[in-house]
């Protein structure tokens, strides 16, 4: 399929808008490739491959709290790359991840991966000028498997640094470093979401649940358990 092409069936699906297309939403923008699981060991397989979409979307919306930014939200993207057939392996190009960039209107794009070895956990991250195709930042963060949410807030907040794009606020940063999300929740939210992707509605619903039962006010994973049961 040709990018215009591409483009073209992004306008008829609605993924971007015509404000979009025409930029002119003047925030810069940015995307979150899903994450490729780099060899872990230690435990449940289907855990790890489900944090591919899982670490994805986390670090989506620790980006969106900024609002000085505009985030691609993950079904918008998700379409482009099954429509083009990249997802499978999680590993994509960035001049590939550039061209799926501009089709959302993104200034740049996240690309990442993870491993886990028997508890150390380590995140790696790389930014894509989606106007060059350059790769203009990398980053890495780790910590002990039990700290992955703190991985992703430190991670997010590295990102923004130094690549034009603008900081969440002082007083926002806080909150969320101040946030404690235990890990189980976490593996729990991003397994939801694998199964809801592949249309597993029941599955997703039972791990929202127990996401909320394992964290009590994890706001994501309730909305998500809303929106399913509605």
């Amino acid at each position: 399929m040709q990018w215009r092409s591409a483009l073209t069936f992004a306008l008829a699906m609605g993924l971007i808008g015509p404000a979009t297309a025409m930029g002119q939403d003047t925030r810069p923008g940015i995307a979150v490739w899903p994450f490729e699981n780099g060899g872990s060991y230690g435990q449940d397989a289907e855990d790890f491959e489900a944090l591919r979409v899982g670490l994805q979307q986390i670090l989506i919306t620790e980006l969106a709290r900024n609002g000085s930014m505009r985030v691609v939200e993950r079904s918008r993207l998700n379409e482009l790359i099954q429509e083009q057939d990249l997802g499978a392996s999680g590993r994509v190009d960035p001049n590939t991840a550039a061209q799926i960039g501009k089709l959302v209107g993104a200034k740049f794009m996240v690309l990442g991966g993870f491993v886990d070895l028997f508890g150390d956990f380590r995140i790696d991250a790389r930014i894509v000028d989606v106007e060059t195709g350059e790769l203009v930042k990398t980053d890495n963060v780790t910590a002990k498997r039990e700290q992955l949410y703190r991985l992703v807030v430190e991670l997010s907040t590295q990102l923004t640094q130094n690549v034009n794009l603008p900081p969440l606020d002082n007083e926002a940063a806080l909150q969320e470093q101040a946030r404690e999300i235990p890990t189980e929740a976490l593996t729990l939210y991003s397994r939801a979401i694998f199964f809801e992707d592949r249309g597993d509605t029941e599955r997703a619903i039972d791990l929202y649940s127990r996401a909320v039962v394992e964290f009590p006010g994890y706001s994501e994973a309730e909305e998500a358990l809303q929106q399913l049961q509605r």
